[in-house]
């Protein structure tokens, strides 16, 4: 059993930058693949990041890509989202979730969730 909790989410204006983290329960963090997905009102929850166990690999969805980045802390149990230069488009709750393997973007693919964290971009 894994329990994720985000925080880090908020009210910014469009260009900010925000930070999110997930902080991860258990002793077998490190062999995880992580992800971050953000779901909008009445829109299916969409993938954003995915970073490897090791923290070597990272994929992220085209729309966010050179604005967002992912990270880990194996130190900490904890991922991060720093996503920069944020768009209206971007509000929407962020999750981050667990997958056994690294590059996956459906949801199903993860079986692992947090409860969200709410980012919200006034433009």
């Amino acid at each position: 059993q894994v329990q994720l909790v985000e925080s880090g989410g908020g009210l910014v204006q469009a260009g900010d930058s925000l930070r999110l983290s997930c902080a991860a329960s258990g002793r077998t963090f490190s062999s995880y693949t992580m992800g971050w997905f953000r779901q909008a009102p009445g829109k299916e929850r969409e993938f954003v990041a995915t970073i490897s166990s090791t923290g070597r690999l990272t994929t992220y969805t085209d729309s966010v890509k050179d604005r967002f980045t992912i990270s880990r802390d194996t130190t900490k149990n904890t991922v991060y989202l720093q996503m920069n230069s944020l768009k209206p488009e971007d509000t929407a709750v962020y999750y981050c979730a667990v997958s056994q393997k690294f590059g996956l973007r459906g949801a199903e693919e993860y079986n692992y969730w947090g409860q969200g964290t709410q980012v919200t971009v006034s433009s």
